[in-house]
């Protein structure tokens, strides 16, 4: 048995790896205790388990643990919490964008990456427009690179 230090949410953390094939979900919600990224599909097409692997969103159920040392990982618990969320969790808390909720982790990462990439407005009130227009992009799986050019061409 091997022990790797996985840092997540800004802190060091060591795991406990038996199975050199054993997937970064595991680690999270096993060993972490982490209940953000979940498990859907296993096959790395759903979404439900994604989290941000140096800033990448990643899906945990397909990556090994193992192969996620030294880097930095975020997850839906590092974004922020119920008192203080990050602006795209507000902006799904604003919208009620949650639906079911099983998804909604990796629609939560997926608009954040996204937002990161766009890079949103600081003002406060285009960047309130822009985040619920992410908000929306993620229910509806709209998050493309083409969608994001075409509402900065439309912003005044």
């Amino acid at each position: 048995m091997a022990e790797i230090t996985l840092r997540v949410n800004g802190q060091n953390h060591k795991v406990a790896v038996d199975d050199p094939n054993m997937p970064l979900l595991y680690a999270l919600r096993d060993d972490l205790g982490l209940r953000g990224p979940k498990f859907g599909c296993g096959l790395g097409q759903c979404g439900a388990c994604c989290v941000l692997i140096d800033g990448a969103a990643a899906r945990s159920c397909v990556t090994l643990a193992v192969d996620a040392r030294e880097k930095e990982i975020m997850t839906l618990e590092g974004l922020g919490d119920p008192s203080r969320p990050s602006r795209v969790q507000a902006a799904f808390i604003a919208e009620q964008a949650a639906q079911c909720g099983y998804c909604t982790n990796g629609m939560i990462i997926g608009a954040t990456r996204f937002s990161r990439a766009c890079r949103i407005p600081r003002k406060a009130k285009c960047a309130a427009r822009w985040l619920r227009i992410f908000a929306g992009a993620a229910v509806t799986r709209a998050w493309s690179p083409r969608f994001c050019a075409r509402r900065r061409r439309a912003e005044p």
